[in-house]
């Protein structure tokens, strides 16, 4: 019975030594695992349907989206059409056509436990098919005895050119704010690089849907948005961090 009792001993010795040679960690671990909400963001373009009712020279309808790959990645585009008409110096247009824009954007902020806020900077790459209608011109004419206060009329009668089109690359900066939840506003500036620009004979193509106005010798353009949105989501994955232990040390 002695002997039972003296190697019950030992064998608790023996434990309980190996259990003083491991640190003992007195901070309580959260066991806590954050869920980042992965989904499809859709809404429009806010400026747009402002400029149609404000302007009658302008129409324009622009659909927006994106929807997260990664926790900084997400697949983003826009769709819409635009009815513009303009007055030049000699002669009056209207331009209709529709576009396409497809790409990328990268979230560059570091959120806060629960946020969803994003500034980011992305790209697309762009189309437009559109059409062109000479409404009116007038003619050039250095002499000016007949027409002293105007230049003489050259046709009323309107011209259509079909069939155009135009392709581009687009870098863009902007940022996404969640004002309630799962509705976002955002704004973004864009810079355009015409890559193609079929244009028409005795014409040009002063402007592109979704492009905006071109300059004669440049094929840059600039453009801009205001996007109010909707998050659906589908799935959430845990989130992931990078350091740990440094997270660990800031909370």
């Amino acid at each position: 019975m002695s002997r039972y009792i003296i190697s019950c001993l030992l064998l608790l010795g023996f434990f309980w030594g190996q259990a003083q040679n491991k640190p003992i960690d007195t901070k309580p671990k959260d066991t806590v695992v954050y869920k980042q909400l992965y989904g499809l963001r859709v809404g429009i373009d806010l400026s747009r349907p402002i400029l149609s009712f404000v302007y009658d020279t302008y129409k324009g309808l622009e659909f927006v989206g994106d929807y997260r790959l990664t926790n900084k990645l997400f697949l983003a585009g826009e769709l819409g059409n635009e009815k513009k008409t303009r007055q030049e110096d000699l002669f009056n247009y209207t331009t209709s056509g529709s576009y396409l824009k497809l790409g990328i954007d990268y979230n560059t902020y570091s959120n806060w436990y629960g946020e969803q806020n994003s500034i980011y900077i992305g790209g697309r790459y762009a189309f437009s098919t559109f059409s062109h209608t000479l409404n009116e011109y007038q003619i050039f004419d250095s002499n000016r005895y007949w027409n002293p206060v105007d230049f003489a009329t050259g046709s009323t009668t309107p011209r259509d050119f079909s069939n155009l089109n135009a392709s581009w690359l687009e870098m863009l900066f902007g940022a996404k704010v969640e004002l309630f939840a799962h509705i976002y506003l955002g704004a973004s500036v864009r810079l355009g690089f015409l890559i193609s620009n079929k244009q028409p004979e005795n014409f040009a193509n002063l402007f592109i849907p979704g492009f905006n106005k071109t300059t004669e010798g440049s094929r840059f353009g600039v453009g801009y948005n205001y996007s109010l949105t909707y998050f659906i989501p589908f799935y959430k994955k845990d989130k992931k961090l990078k350091n740990p232990e440094k997270q660990e040390l800031q909370e």
